[in-house]
């Protein structure tokens, strides 16, 4: 679903950045200290989704070295650092939802070390929140 629809915004109100895994490449960064430095943006979501394939895709490099395409796994690289605290004896569905979480706080963490919104945080500078979309709900849940 479109994000614009999920969160009820027009064309043009919400800048968004698309990228399957939510990875944190030169490009995104960049996007993201353009939305902040010059469109002033108060609040940036890194928004998961339940049954992410790219999320999957690393889990399994992870579990089982399973490789996928060279440009994939350029991705997949970039979100199995974030799976390393996941609980290996979850069963695979709680795994996957456990390892989408984990993904969006590895993004988040990495955008605040990296502060590629152009301001920090704790000057009021932006608001960091991460979320998941529920694919089977159309709900969004905000992360702690």
């Amino acid at each position: 679903m479109p994000t614009e629809l999920v969160f009820d915004g027009g064309l043009g109100e919400l800048f968004i950045v698309r990228v399957a895994g939510n990875v944190l490449s030169p490009e995104v960064a960049g996007s993201i200290q353009y939305a902040g430095r010059h469109l002033h943006t108060p609040l940036f979501v890194v928004l998961g989704h339940t049954k992410c394939g790219a999320v999957s895709a690393a889990l399994q490099s992870r579990l089982h070295g399973t490789r996928q395409l060279s440009r994939i796994q350029l991705l997949v690289d970039s979100i199995v650092p974030g799976l390393e605290a996941l609980d290996p004896q979850l069963t695979p569905e709680a795994m996957i939802v456990q390892a989408v979480e984990a993904n969006v706080r590895w993004t988040m963490r990495q955008i605040l070390g990296s502060l590629e919104a152009g301001r920090q945080p704790a000057d009021g500078g932006f608001k960091l929140v991460g979320a998941i979309y529920e694919l089977e709900t159309g709900r969004v849940r905000f992360l702690d």
